[in-house]
């Protein structure tokens, strides 16, 4: 017969042992709080051969937009963003595009033509994902403020009115 092993425990442990849970998850949390604000300066090549980095955009905003030419979501968003980036390219906003297909760049390149994305496109990876954040989904986009600081995460679709009213609060 296994003789088993009776362990006592003190109500008042349990406390302590909860407080400390919940010092440490605070702990972590607020950690994770205060390296999710700020980017790093990212750099990104679009497919003309330009880079982009955060630096760059400095006094205006940026929207790094994560899209797939197979996505019905990020097809409906893509006149938004067009619309978002003709309106504000040249004050205050920006529109980057990192397509996440798998294909051939020259697909992307035609898809992008033929849709008439005016803002630059770059072909993802995940060197570009690790620079600017998971992508669980598509479209996801990161808005980030004059400042360089990553203020915003938006798993789904964006719109125009959306991210305009966002900033008009900031």
């Amino acid at each position: 017969m296994k003789k088993r092993k009776v362990v006592l425990i003190h109500p008042n442990s349990m406390v302590i042992n909860q407080a400390k849970l919940r010092t440490g998850l605070l702990f972590v949390l607020l950690l994770a709080c205060s390296w999710v604000g700020y980017a790093a300066d990212f750099s990104l090549e679009d497919m003309q051969g330009k880079t982009h980095r955060l630096s760059d955009y400095r006094g205006k905003w940026v929207l790094v937009n994560f899209w797939a030419t197979w996505c019905p979501p990020c097809l409906n968003e893509i006149p938004e963003l067009i619309s978002l980036h003709n309106a504000h390219q040249d004050k205050d906003l920006s529109v980057i595009g990192v397509a996440m297909d798998s294909g051939s760049s020259r697909k992307v390149a035609d898809f992008a033509q033929a849709h008439g994305i005016s803002y630059p496109v770059v072909m993802g990876n995940r060197k570009i994902t690790a620079q600017i954040g998971a992508v669980e989904v598509l479209p996801v986009s990161y808005l980030y403020n004059p400042n360089g600081e990553q203020v915003s995460y938006q798993a789904g679709e964006v719109t125009r009115a959306s991210v305009e009213a966002y900033i008009k609060k900031k």
